[in-house]
């Protein structure tokens, strides 16, 4: 435990240095700008609280693009950034085992919001993957977004209608589609991702590892994946974009399927983020990728 605080107490210093050593030489947004500041852990409350929040706040995601958000280091700058903040947003301590050494540091007037503890436990801790899961996400961002700035309160009512809307055809679309399919099997080559997703539309998951990537690729569960696949005679298989093709191509060479991508949300590449990528944009890939997999008619 003393080492734990230790290890805290370093960061938060160090962090001071680095504030004080860029206040200087730089516009301090935190302090300039009139909007408040709200920091998010991760991909899904980032694109969430953008889409019901626009230029009305500060919006800082702790997880760089492309990086793994189950193994994620904090430096020292997220602590200084937590201690300004109006509000901080992260989906879980399961998914983001990091966050508990965050929220000592947190400011005493911060607004922090935990969005899986209104959902049902999973096994598998990507719960927007569940489209009216990621309803009930937005509309917690909402409130705590209009508890920061009530003079917004409008915009963010409409905005989350909106999006709700949103999600709402998605839905459709998806019950629609995946229930067309010649094949009800979705076999990704990567981690727990999808059971949020192939549970509520009555798909069936196999994975290669847990739910994380640091989930051991053993050779035999990669072998009996190859002869799930070809028992099977499954029409393709599935993997995340982000990840290295070397095992989706070992696996598509042994069985001769084809390979699709999908999209977990939970990070995002360094392009999709420059271009604002939404979740809903993202849903419809993943929902393009298994019309296409599955052989279902669009």
């Amino acid at each position: 435990m003393r080492k734990h605080l230790l290890s805290i107490l370093f960061l938060v210093v160090a962090g001071a240095i680095w504030w004080a050593s860029i206040s200087s030489t730089v516009r301090n947004p935190f302090v300039d700008n009139k909007n408040p500041l709200v920091v998010v852990s991760g991909y899904v409350p980032y694109t969430l609280a953008k889409q019901i929040a626009g230029d009305t706040i500060n919006l800082l995601m702790l997880l760089p693009p492309g990086a793994e958000p189950h193994a994620f280091e904090p430096t020292p700058g997220i602590l200084v950034s937590l201690k300004h903040a109006h509000a901080f947003i992260y989906t879980s301590h399961v998914l983001e085992p990091w966050v508990s050494d965050l929220l000592p540091a947190i400011g005493k007037n911060t607004r922090t919001l935990e969005l899986a503890a209104a959902l049902p436990a999973s096994p598998d801790p990507h719960l927007w993957m569940n489209l009216k899961h990621a309803k009930t996400l937005a509309a917690q961002i909402e409130q705590v977004l209009v508890q920061i700035n009530p003079g917004q309160q409008l915009v963010y009512a409409d905005n989350l209608k909106k999006l709700e809307e949103e999600i709402d055809t998605l839905d459709r679309q998806f019950k629609e589609a995946l229930s067309t399919c010649q094949s009800r099997e979705v076999v990704h080559v990567g981690h727990l991702a999808f059971q949020n997703l192939t549970d509520e539309y009555g798909l069936t998951l196999t994975t290669l590892s847990g739910t994380s990537h640091n989930g051991e690729h053993s050779a035999k569960k990669l072998a009996q994946l190859i002869e799930t696949i070809k028992v099977k005679q499954l029409p393709a298989m599935f993997t995340e974009e982000t990840l290295s093709s070397r095992l989706a191509s070992t696996v598509s060479r042994e069985t001769g399927t084809q390979v699709f991508a999908l999209y977990p949300i939970e990070h995002i590449s360094k392009k999709d983020f420059n271009a604002n990528v939404t979740y809903g944009e993202l849903m419809r890939r993943n929902l393009e990728s298994l019309i296409k997999g599955l052989v279902c008619q669009a």
